[in-house]
């Protein structure tokens, strides 16, 4: 019995969830475009095509058969560079998201668990955070020389340490929302006849968090890093925009479009593409965390029910 109702649980959700048009088509897309990144680096190797390298002679191309999108101001291939970005925009997105979401539910499950003091200044300290204006505290923070705090050059110049240090920095203030959802939700599972038990037989504060209340708040966590990661894309591709994030050569869509802002009237496609995908990651990830949420809703109706 209690598996066939595990099973009619399951089989709600996702019959809820596939009902919503727009959650599959925004899941469609972001497959279509997984897919793509990861074919990208193949297509590269069988075709001997390099997307950083300059060709100045083949400037401004237009869609063809050998550069399906054209080229851009440099004369690299135009798609190759929206896949590459995409592929550094969504790893991003979707690391940063992991980690806000894995700090925000220690700091949430702590402060919710024990209460009191700890509580108070955990969520004190996230209340802080949450006041100041995020973007331009992401540029500030992002704008400091790390090489005078102490950071050695070769780390700094190193392809990947602009996104490491983009990934940390969202990481370390986008933590605090998830923390007091997750703590709003330990307050209400704490109360739980089967946690006042657990507590009754002296297990570890650990185990109690981690074994009986985390998985019981695990639905509100997988909604709010499936919204989060589209606003972290934007935040990035914003940064890169300013300068402050991805730094070229490496492609992102944010840098695509600062590269293309003195040529919009030249050739527009430069900002449309990076801008359009832009727009449509985003607006994908909102969707399928909307449809998320509302499956998770009818699911938990129906088991109160």
């Amino acid at each position: 019995m209690l598996r066939q109702t595990d099973k009619q649980q399951k089989y709600a959700f996702w019959s809820n969830f596939f009902t919503t048009q727009t959650a599959v088509l925004s899941l469609c897309f972001l497959s279509t475009m997984i897919l793509a990144i990861l074919v990208a680096p193949i297509y590269e190797y069988l075709r001997g095509i390099d997307p950083n390298r300059v060709d100045l002679f083949n400037r401004f191309l237009g869609p063809s058969r050998v550069n399906f999108l054209g080229t851009d101001e440099l004369g690299r291939d135009l798609m190759l560079r929206l896949l590459n970005g995409g592929k550094v925009s969504l790893s991003i997105g979707l690391i940063a998201s992991v980690i806000s979401s894995l700090i925000g539910t220690a700091m949430g499950l702590t402060a919710g668990y024990f209460g009191g003091k700890v509580d108070t200044i955990i969520m004190r300290f996230a209340d802080i955070i949450i006041s100041l204006p995020l973007l331009p505290l992401l540029i500030v923070l992002t704008a400091i020389d790390l090489n005078k705090l102490g950071v050695s050059r070769t780390y700094i110049e190193m392809p990947l340490f602009s996104s490491f240090k983009i990934i940390i920095i969202i990481a370390i203030v986008g933590w605090p929302s998830i923390a007091r959802l997750v703590r709003a939700s330990t307050l209400a599972v704490r109360e739980n006849d089967y946690i006042q038990v657990a507590l009754s037989q002296a297990f570890s504060p650990l185990r109690i968090m981690f074994r009986h209340i985390l998985p019981n708040v695990t639905s509100p966590i997988i909604v709010a890093t499936t919204l989060t990661i589209g606003n972290i894309i934007l935040f990035e591709s914003v940064l890169s925009f300013l300068g402050l994030g991805i730094q070229p050569p490496t492609a992102s869509w944010g840098n695509m479009l600062t590269g293309a802002q003195d040529l919009i009237y030249e050739d527009p496609k430069l900002a449309i593409w990076p801008g359009f995908l832009i727009f449509l990651t985003v607006i994908a990830f909102n969707f399928l965390g909307d449809a998320l949420q509302r499956a998770l809703r009818t699911k938990s109706i129906q088991i109160i029910a």
